[in-house]
């Protein structure tokens, strides 16, 4: 039988799943990375030799957990966390820590970008605006402010192709991937000459960009023998992260949206043609699936805003759960699930790393509103889940007015795991939320993205009705719906209250 595999480079760790051509998942094994390193507010960085390793264990672990040779893996296809920047010398030799997607640090970028090559003119060469997530302005900060590192940089590559690169020795990428860069022609899927010029980076510095679907390169050798793998296995593009998920979702024809709960959110649809936002607000990339599009509205501090309250306050539940083997989240998730739907008054913006959709503003902070003396951790957790539903809302609102149709929305990530946060996003959504047979997300899209590159299935559309089934489905409660359309206007009118208050909170943190 013919065994296919997905390698996601995640921002937490590395997955690496091996899946049947019906979809069936035979095993699945994760290595955690080492905690992204904030040396300052709004910094976010990591190692891209911690990436390898964990893509090493991982690999090894999923093939042992199957009863797997090597040679009974057919493909491979990648994923990965998006828009990380990783320089590489001439040798291959990394240069300093990825600058990743989360880091906030290059607004001054952003905006001298957006003045040199204007607003308007930025949406029709990249299709997006200077966003301090996305790659170029990364790399612009690091001319600005390592020059040396900049000058010794022959190779610029995304977490993944990071990780092809040690896999096969080929610098390349995707065309969904490379959309998060800035620097790439969306709407005709190659990179821009024109920003390459306007920007002053060369060219020579970026991989060849591929379809999703396409070989990219073989397990070399030596990489065969630090994984198991067969040297000579292809290795197919992949694509980004949310790209990858959506094809392990299914979300490969119009109506279809999934909503993806990780580090981040994402509210991702499929479109037939490059649909573009005028205010920039949501992103437009290129699909997995050739000579497709999709966009997304990103939530900065999704499940990362969970993590964030399990590591500073559930530090009993950590400990409780690691001594009778229980997942802390399921602990914590509990007692959210005795609060009534509202959180009693409780609110939450998910802004602990700026936010993207629709705000664009690095500068957005988090916070509670509404904290009386009645309201308890329970409130506090739940307000957490629900503000998170509300902030990806948010981009719905926005597919609305673009007119891009939402009929069903599917869910995934380890926000997909928690029933209670599947009927939170239901009744805040207003639609309803499926959940799939597997819920591997990136990496089993890269795994069906892999299969097509090698001919099992031929098309993504097929693989989706060949290995893709609906689990269950969540109808919204229409109580719980009217509760949260009355608090989503005033959810709506928290951050333009704060804005200058979070600006200038942020000047006063930088300066100190």
């Amino acid at each position: 039988m013919a065994y296919m595999m997905g390698i996601d480079v995640g921002t937490t760790g590395t997955r690496a799943v091996i899946v049947r051509p019906d979809g069936h998942v035979m095993s699945a094994a994760t290595a955690d990375h080492e905690p992204m390193r904030m040396l300052r507010p709004g910094w976010a960085e990591q190692e891209p030799e911690d990436w390898w390793r964990a893509v090493i264990a991982s690999v090894r672990a999923a093939m042992q957990q199957a009863g797997l040779k090597g040679a009974d893996v057919e493909v491979i296809g990648l994923s990965g966390q998006m828009h990380g920047v990783s320089l590489l010398d001439k040798s291959g030799a990394v240069l300093r820590p990825a600058i990743i997607w989360a880091d906030q640090r290059s607004q001054e970028q952003c905006d001298a970008i957006t003045t040199k090559v204007g607003a308007e003119r930025l949406i029709r060469l990249v299709s997006n605006p200077a966003l301090t997530g996305f790659s170029a302005p990364k790399l612009l900060w690091i001319r600005d402010h390592e020059p040396e590192t900049y000058e010794r940089a022959a190779h610029c590559l995304l977490p993944k192709d990071y990780a092809r690169f040690r896999l096969t020795g080929e610098f390349a990428t995707d065309v969904s991937d490379a959309s998060g860069t800035l620097l790439f022609d969306v709407a005709h899927r190659r990179w821009s000459e024109e920003m390459l010029e306007c920007l002053q980076v060369d060219r020579a510095l970026l991989p060849t960009s591929y379809e999703s679907i396409e070989v990219t390169g073989h397990v070399s050798n030596e990489t065969a023998l630090l994984t198991g793998l067969r040297a000579g296995t292809p290795v197919v593009a992949g694509a980004g992260d949310q790209a990858a998920s959506a094809a392990g979702n299914g979300i490969v024809s119009p109506g279809l949206t999934s909503a993806t709960i990780g580090t981040s959110g994402v509210i991702f649809a499929y479109t037939e043609r490059p649909k573009l936002d005028p205010q920039g607000r949501i992103h437009t990339f290129c699909h997995a699936a050739p000579g497709k599009w999709h966009v997304m509205g990103v939530t900065q501090g999704a499940g990362l805003s969970l993590r964030w309250f399990r590591e500073q306050m559930g530090e009993s539940e950590a400990w409780y759960a690691r001594q009778v083997g229980v997942d802390p989240y399921e602990l914590l998730i509990r007692e959210a699930r005795k609060i009534r739907p509202g959180s009693d008054g409780l609110l939450f913006l998910p802004y602990l790393m700026g936010e993207r959709t629709p705000h664009l503003d690095a500068q957005a902070r988090g916070m509670w509103f509404g904290l009386t003396a009645a309201h308890t951790r329970g409130h506090l957790i739940r307000a957490i889940l629900e503000g998170v539903a509300f902030s990806l809302r948010d981009s719905l609102e926005i597919f609305k007015e673009l007119s891009i149709p939402v009929q069903q929305i599917r869910s995934s990530g380890g926000g997909s795991r928690s029933f209670l946060w599947r009927q939170i996003q239901a009744d805040i959504y207003g639609f309803d939320v499926a959940t799939l047979r597997e819920s591997e997300g990136s990496a089993f899209g890269a795994a069906l993205l892999a299969g097509v590159g090698a001919g099992i299935y031929r098309s993504l559309e097929e693989a989706a009705r060949e290995a893709i089934q609906v689990r269950e489905c969540l109808a919204p409660d229409p109580a719980n719906m009217k509760i949260y359309d009355q608090l989503y206007p005033l959810y709506r009118q928290l951050y333009p209250a704060v804005r200058d208050l979070s600006h200038e909170l942020a000047r006063l943190t930088q300066q100190a």
